[in-house]
């Protein structure tokens, strides 16, 4: 079991990774170059590059910074939406050069796919209504509403089963599952809902579509057409980066069937981990998938990870999910590892 470190160390780690990022994002939008590419060589290179120093390695569990790990996601919610809207604008007004535009579009693109989806997922796995609603909001304002109920009413029920639909096969390459696994979401979290009793008004997805329409006709309102055009860009771009995820930490893994229909509990076994420190802070320890889907409502400081019992990626999550785009490498990466890890 990983353990040890400075409690103190651990939200540190956490609140300057993810600030920094926003704080490159923010002057990049205001004051232009160098800081769009700066802030893409933060979340690319430079993310790489400190993923490799064992001194970025998480510590775990500092139970005393659990209120320390809910106001740094409330912040991150709230800073979404300036730096959403923000970006839409100052993208579609053309006044950087092609370069910086380009430079601005993938790094704002990839914070959202990578630190604000990770955050808002976070934040859905709240008790506090607000927490969740925020986290809602976020998923909303990207066209992915409809998320919040297929990840926690369909994903976490039958992660690493036939039935769920973002649990990727054996074999299966990253294009095909990402459209299976979005309309799958799309459709099985629906169902969920109404198997429920949730119906009209009350049913979450008219909020969600609420949500996306509002999202609309903020970017129309702050840049016109162009700026829907960028939203829907951007959200694209964050969706995909949100369906590699899954399709990396759950590839080929599979629960046993114990009776027709039934199987075994969920378990350490069952999702594809990484220990990367500096990325997995970027990300608030998302990349630490087992323990989070054994404990769902446990804060992202406190999961842990432990390299006996649980699969464990040969790179980083980001690192993985670029070799997912290339599905015969990919393959040839995690085939094997799939086998080995469950030979039957």
């Amino acid at each position: 079991m990983v353990s040890g470190g400075a409690p103190g160390a651990t939200m540190a780690r956490f609140t300057i990774a993810t600030l920094s990022m926003v704080v490159l994002l923010a002057l990049a939008m205001t004051l232009g170059a160098p800081f769009p590419f700066i802030a893409l060589l933060y979340i690319t290179v430079f993310t790489f590059f400190l993923d490799k120093l064992t001194a970025f390695a998480a510590p775990d569990r500092p139970d005393a910074e659990f209120p320390a790990g809910d106001a740094l996601s409330v912040t991150l919610g709230l800073l979404h939406f300036p730096l959403l809207y923000g970006g839409v604008r100052v993208i579609a007004a053309g006044g950087l050069s092609v370069l910086d535009t380009v430079c601005l579009f993938a790094a704002l693109g990839l914070f959202l796919g990578q630190v604000s989806n990770s955050n808002a997922h976070e934040l859905i796995h709240r008790s506090p209504r607000a927490m969740r609603r925020l986290g809602v909001a976020v998923y909303s304002s990207v066209l992915f509403g409809f998320h919040a109920s297929a990840h926690t009413r369909v994903h976490h029920v039958h992660a690493a089963t036939p039935n769920d639909p973002n649990s990727a096969r054996m074999g299966e390459g990253y294009w095909r599952f990402a459209v299976r696994a979005w309309r799958g979401a799309l459709v099985e979290g629906y169902r969920a809902e109404r198997r429920l009793g949730r119906r009209g008004l009350s049913h979450p997805y008219t909020a969600y579509g609420m949500g996306a329409a509002l999202s609309v006709l903020v970017a129309a309102t702050v840049a016109g057409l162009t700026g829907v055009v960028v939203l829907f860009g951007l959200a694209g771009y964050a969706q995909a980066q949100l369906l590699l995820s899954d399709y990396v930490q759950h590839y080929g893994l599979r629960r046993r069937e114990v009776a027709p229909g039934r199987f075994e509990p969920v378990g350490p076994g069952h999702s594809w981990n990484a220990p990367h420190g500096f990325s997995s802070a970027l990300m608030l320890n998302a990349p630490r998938h087992s323990d989070h889907h054994a404990h769902p409502s446990q804060h992202y400081p406190g999961l842990e990870l432990d390299r006996g019992t649980m699969p464990i990626l040969p790179h980083s999550l980001p690192v993985m999910a670029v070799l997912a785009l290339v599905p015969p490498l990919w393959r040839r990466v995690m085939d094997k590892r799939v086998r080995r890890w469950q030979p039957g």
